[in-house]
């Protein structure tokens, strides 16, 4: 993408996850960041271990490392006068402040903001609404949304995502909304704020799930990696681990019999997906037994028309020859990093 944003000054007054992630973003896209921390540092400086050393030398946990690279660190008080005065003056040079205090908390803190400014404000549940003065983490807010309601094995308890899914998509939708107002005021010079919440985006992840809602007046339930409107889309588990077919359409689910030689136990009312969505147990319960008698890597071959995959571990998906020519890996004043998905990343 190149330094697209070069000479836009970025003030990330956030904490975590969410907002801090935004600016990164920001930064991947050539912005000029400055990240303000306490004296203490932010929260997951401390979320660990594993430890690692952060871009000036100093321990930090893992965590802090994934969404602060590009970023200048500076150590204010905002609880002291002289540490709001030098707040003040970094917002009023600033083209945007990304900030995830409480609704109106850092007006309380710094006094009137400047209308010049584009300021981008994350809350756990928005401005307005009983639960507008609520903090929220990632885990309250998938837990409170429905999110966990759809996510674990039917027959076990309700799990989380293995990351902080809603912290990340409410980042992503403020990268958007600050992106359109940048364009917005580059082109007519009017200032347009950026208000993005964790419920909002958590609400929004649910997507096609709302609608199966709306459409059917039910609530769905657990299906591990099972998927509501396709059949088969699922985990199966092979010879030397866990291995995915996902099945997107019928011409697929042929190309699937055939590779399986599965022809002589099939039925011809599987050939659309309805049909397999009214046979969805027994259609699993064959392919796992087919499954369980191949190895994933002899899986990957037989299938290789469909979209299929073993399960790797997140060393197994580091390591992967397609991660290696990505250049998924980089290094960012010695410490090694993830690279921007929008490759930016150029030194």
């Amino acid at each position: 993408m190149g330094k697209i944003l070069e000479g836009i000054k970025v003030l990330d007054l956030s904490r975590v996850l969410a907002g801090p992630y935004c600016a990164q973003t920001l930064a991947d896209l050539g912005a000029d960041v400055t990240k303000v921390e306490a004296p203490w540092g932010d929260d997951t400086r401390s979320w660990g271990p594993p430890f690692a050393t952060d871009f000036e030398g100093n321990k930090v946990a893992a965590y802090w490392l994934s969404v602060n690279r590009r970023k200048k660190i500076v150590k204010i008080d905002l609880k002291s006068e002289e540490g709001k005065q030098k707040v003040r003056e970094m917002i009023a040079e600033s083209d945007v402040v990304v900030e995830n205090f409480k609704p109106g908390k850092l007006e309380t803190l710094v006094g009137e903001l400047p209308s010049n400014v584009i300021i981008a404000s994350i809350s756990a549940y928005g401005e307005d609404g009983p639960r507008r003065n609520e903090g929220g983490y990632d885990l309250a807010i998938q837990a409170q949304s429905g999110f966990m309601s759809i996510t674990g094995e039917n027959d076990g308890p309700p799990a989380k995502a293995g990351v902080a899914v809603i912290d990340v998509a409410c980042g992503l939708h403020t990268v958007n909304g600050i992106l359109a107002a940048l364009f917005h005021k580059f082109r007519t010079g009017e200032v347009r704020n950026v208000k993005v919440s964790l419920w909002d985006a958590a609400i929004d992840l649910l997507v096609n799930q709302v609608h199966n809602v709306l459409a059917s007046g039910k609530d769905p339930v657990r299906m591990g990696s099972a998927h509501p409107n396709l059949v088969p889309y699922r985990a199966f588990q092979a010879k030397d681990g866990w291995f995915v077919i996902a099945v997107g359409n019928d011409d697929q689910w042929a190309k699937l019999v055939t590779s399986l030689s599965l022809e002589d136990v099939t039925s011809d009312d599987w050939a659309s997906n309805p049909g397999r969505i009214s046979a969805r147990d027994e259609i699993e319960s064959l392919l796992a037994d087919t499954v369980s008698d191949y190895t994933r890597e002899e899986l990957s071959d037989l299938l290789a028309q469909i979209p299929c995959s073993p399960v790797n571990t997140i060393s197994e998906a580091l390591a992967d020859p397609q991660s290696i020519a990505r250049g998924i890996l980089t290094h960012y004043k010695g410490v090694q990093v993830l690279a921007s998905p929008l490759r930016s990343l150029d030194d």
